[in-house]
This record gives structure tokens, C-alpha cells and sequence, in this order.
């Protein structure tokens, strides 16, 4: 399991997302294929990466004075989020945890660009299934992870019992929807993000209906780290703001989120809203994701945190 983007595209939504919440582009609510994603999951992680910087940080601080010798990253994804741990936790093995094996590649391939390869480790496991045979951690961070699997409180409490004694349990989930237009874009009718995020939103409820051993939840994620048998230490919300207009590289992931909305919710917009998302994806307009100046990628991203007593 990996995190993934906001967005129908296999989020985000986170990975991302992160987590988007059709996946794949698929028109039917299925588990996304991580592997084909890849590139979509590194490049939104590392539009993220300030926000993933922040959030060590602020783990790092809320460790206090423990010493910090394992880090667990669940569903690690492109490991992006784990190099930003280990520079956090300079003293300890960070283990990159994911079931795709590409994205594990990627990571490793990360780890050692970075610098930190004699530090970084790979682990291939399925979520949470797999958790116990890890080994424990005084630090697990899981990123738009729990939301793929059907049982979240029953997730959260093997999460919690790979903790040692002292440890921290870092939950990324939900936030604010990404914006990365005006409400008003002179194209169709205004607000066509509020329609996209509620057709997302309820693309995201029959994706959890069909997860094995799905249990609904009221998703009160301070109150299921309780129910895990911890202490909550506190959630904040991280900011993303790349401002208009946007590098290259952040317009063709804008661009990249609009075509899975548009392949994986069709059959959820009207035909004015379809002619609108055809004219921004189409690369030769003015009026065109890729050229247009009003083009920016803003997100908040909440984190809750809870320790083992």
C-alpha cells in the first residue's frame, strides 16, 4: 500500500491522496495500480516536500529527549517522505515500507541520491497484514494509508502495537481539497473544483464500500488513536502553496490530475463541466492547464499524532 495523490487517479488522494480518489483512471471504485502511478505519486510527493520537511520537524520535536533508533514509513510509497524522515532522525535506520516493487526501486533509488543509502531500508510488506513481522519503531508515519484498508480502527490499533514503549504513531489523513484554478475561469460554469471534489467524494465512498472487510467509521482520527490504546500528542495542518504562475514540472502534475478527473469521473459531470475539462487539457489553447496564468497548486494536509504509554 502506498500513499496517494488527492484526486481519481490511484490519492491525493496524498502518497497522495497520498490518496485523488479515483484511481487509475478507472470509471469503477477499485484499489488503484501503484506501479503505473509511480511518477504521478513521486512528482505530487515532491510538491510536498516543504510540507513532509515541516512535519519531521515537528515530529523530531514532539519526540523530546527519547532517542529515536528505527522509523517505520507505511506505504512509503517513492520514498519521498522517508529521506525527509531520516534527515530528521540523523541517528536512525528508516525503513521504507511498501507492497509495490517499483516504488520501492524508486525509493531506494532516492535514498541514495541523497546520501543516505547506508541509512535507508526497504521493507516489501501488504498493509496491515504484514505490520507484526516489521519489527518495532519508536517513530511509524503512514501517509493517506489507513483510508485503503477496510477496517481503519482495527489498522490503526497493529499500527499502534508495532510502537515501542514512548513511541509516536504519525497519521496523515484528509486535510482541505487541493485548489489549483479560480472559481471563475471563464470557461462553463463557475466552481467546477467544488463539483470535481463532490463527485470525488462520493467516488471515495463506494471505493471503501468495496474494501475487503469494510468497516464504517466515524472517522475521528484523535478519537480511533484512543481506541488504538494511545495518547493523542496533538494534529496540524501543513500548508503547500506553489503560487501563480507554476514551474513546468508543477503544471503537467495539475495537468495530470484534470485527465484522470476526466477519464475517472465522466460519468459523474454534466457535458458542460467534460467541454470544460477537454479545454484545459487541451495543450494548443491559451486557455489550456499548460499555458493559462492563473494556474496554482494549494493544499492543506492535517496530521495526528498520539503516543504509546
Amino acid at each position: 500500500m502506498t500513499p496517494h495523490p488527492n484526486g481519481p487517479d490511484g490519492h491525493a488522494h496524498g502518497h497522495g491522496h497520498t490518496h485523488a480518489h479515483a484511481h487509475g483512471g478507472d470509471t469503477t471504485p477499485t484499489q488503484p495500480d501503484w506501479e503505473a502511478l509511480a511518477e504521478h505519486l513521486e512528482r505530487e510527493a515532491e510538491l510536498n516536500v516543504p510540507f513532509l520537511e515541516e512535519a519531521a520537524a515537528w515530529l523530531h520535536d514532539l519526540t523530546g529527549s527519547r532517542e529515536v533508533t528505527r522509523v517505520l514509513d507505511l506505504g512509503s510509497g517513492p520514498g519521498v517522505s522517508t529521506t525527509a524522515l531520516a534527515h530528521a532522525f540523523p541517528g536512525a535506520e528508516t525503513v521504507a515500507v511498501d507492497s509495490a516493487p517499483g516504488l520501492l526501486e524508486r525509493a531506494r533509488a532516492r535514498a541514495a541520491r541523497e546520501g543516505l543509502a547506508s541509512r535507508i531500508t526497504t521493507r516489501s510488506a501488504a498493509l496491515p497484514d504484514d505490520v507484526p513481522g516489521l519489527g518495532t519503531a519508536e517513530l511509524i508515519w503512514t501517509s493517506n494509508v489507513v483510508h485503503h484498508l477496510g477496517d481503519q480502527r482495527a489498522a490503526l490499533e497493529t499500527f499502534a502495537g508495532a510502537l515501542r514503549p514512548g513511541g509516536v504513531l504519525a497519521v496523515r489523513e484528509r486535510g482541505l481539497p487541493t485548489r489549483y484554478l479560480p472559481r471563475d475561469i471563464g470557461l462553463g460554469r463557475p466552481g467546477l473544483q467544488a463539483r470535481l471534489d463532490a463527485a470525488e467524494e462520493d467516488w471515495f465512498t463506494a471505493m471503501r464500500a468495496e474494501l475487503p472487510g469494510h468497516t464504517r467509521t466515524v472517522e475521528d482520527w484523535p478519537a480511533l488513536l484512543v481506541a488504538a490504546g494511545l495518547t493523542p500528542t496533538g494534529s496540524r495542518t501543513f500548508l503547500t502553496d506553489h503560487q501563480a504562475p507554476l514551474d513546468p514540472v508543477a503544471r503537467a502534475h495539475v495537468r495530470g490530475r484534470l485527465e484522470r478527473f476526466r477519464t475517472g469521473l465522466a460519468d459523474s459531470l454534466d457535458a458542460e463541466d467534460l467541454a470544460t475539462l477537454d479545454t484545459l487539457l487541451d495543450d494548443t489553447s491559451p486557455e489550456g492547464v499548460l499555458r493559462r496564468p492563473d494556474v496554482f497548486f494549494l493544499t492543506a494536509t492535517t496530521v495526528h499524532t498520539a503516543v504509546r504509554t
